[in-house]
C-alpha cells in the first residue's frame, strides 16, 4: 500500500529503493536480508523500516526489537542520517482523551508490549551511538485498508461492531495510505535537529468505525461491548501537525475508503 501511494505520487527529490527478503522481488526491488552482507545501494538519506512482526504471524513478537536494531545497523552502514520505525498506538492504554507522545506507555496486549520493548531497544541503541543515524518511532494508528475492519469488509458486506453504553460504536484514529505517505515525507524532509524521536501518525481526529462501514455500503450487526472493549483510541497529533499538517477531512470515511475502493476496482 505504501509503495503504491509512492508510485502514484512520487515525492520530488526522493528515489525509493524497495528492499525485499523474498527470493522473488517486484520489478525495481532489491533482495536483501540481515546476514547477507553489505547492501549495494546509495547514497542513502534515510531507511524506512516498514518491517515487523504482527499478531497471527506465528512468529515471536520480540523479533520487532531485533528488526529495529537491524534497521539502525543497516542505516549506520549506509551512512543514512535517519531511520523511520513502525511503532504502534497499541503501546498506549486507551483513554477517553487523546493520547499524546508524552504519556508513558502502558500497553494492554502482547503486541503493544513488544512494540514498547522495541522502542526501548532503539532508545538504548541511539544512546550508545549518539552520532546516528537518528531514529524516529512512528506510533501508527489504524491504517485504512490494513486493519481488522477493512479485512472484514473485504471478506463480507456484513460487519459486527461493539455497541457501548452511549449507544455508539468504537472510534479509532485512522490514516489513509496517501496521507501516511504525506506524513512520512514530512518526517524525511524536516531538519534532523527537529525530527522527533516519537510521533503519533494518524488523521487529526478519530473516526467512527460505524461511519466507515456505512460509507462502504456494509450491513452492521451490533453486539454489546464487553468490559474490556475500548470505545475510543484517539491519538493526539499536535506534534505531527507541526511537521506534516493533515486537514480534519483526512479522517472522513470517504477519504479513508479512497485507496481501498480503487484497489478493489483493479482486482
Amino acid at each position: 500500500m505504501f509503495r503504491a501511494a509512492w508510485e502514484n505520487a512520487p515525492p520530488p527529490g526522493f528515489e525509493l529503493v524497495s528492499i525485499f527478503r523474498d527470493p522473488v522481488t517486484p520489478e525495481g526491488g532489491v533482495r536483501w536480508q540481515p546476514g547477507d552482507g553489505p547492501l549495494q545501494v546509495g547514497p542513502v538519506h534515510a531507511v524506512i523500516a516498514l518491517w515487523g512482526v504482527t499478531p497471527g504471524q506465528r512468529a515471536d513478537l520480540s523479533d520487532n526489537g531485533i528488526l529495529a536494531i537491524e534497521a539502525q545497523t543497516l542505516a549506520h552502514q549506509l551512512n543514512a542520517e535517519r531511520v523511520l520505525h513502525c511503532s504502534s498506538a497499541a503501546i498506549y492504554k486507551p483513554s477517553l482523551h487523546p493520547l499524546s507522545e508524552d504519556i508513558p506507555g502502558d500497553p494492554q496486549n502482547d503486541y503493544g508490549r513488544a512494540k514498547l520493548e522495541m522502542e526501548h531497544a532503539v532508545a538504548d541503541w541511539y544512546a550508545a551511538h549518539p552520532y546516528g543515524p537518528k531514529p524516529c518511532l512512528m506510533r501508527i494508528g489504524n491504517v485504512a485498508g490494513a486493519d481488522s475492519l477493512f479485512a472484514t469488509m473485504r471478506a463480507s458486506p456484513h460487519v459486527t461492531l461493539d455497541r457501548f453504553a452511549d449507544g455508539q460504536g468504537p472510534r479509532r484514529s485512522y490514516i489513509a495510505p496517501q496521507d501516511f505517505l504525506h506524513a512520512l515525507v514530512g518526517l524525511l524532509r524536516c531538519p534532523l535537529d527537529d525530527a522527533p524521536f516519537l510521533v503519533n501518525m494518524s488523521a487529526p481526529k478519530a473516526t467512527s468505525m460505524q461511519a466507515i462501514a456505512e460509507a462502504a455500503g456494509c450491513d452492521i450487526a451490533w453486539k454489546e461491548a464487553s468490559e474490556n472493549a475500548n470505545a475510543l483510541v484517539e491519538l493526539d497529533t499536535t506534534r505531527l501537525q507541526k511537521i506534516a499538517p493533515l486537514p480534519m477531512s483526512s479522517a472522513d470515511p470517504d477519504r479513508l475508503l479512497e485507496t481501498w475502493r480503487s484497489r478493489a476496482e483493479t482486482q
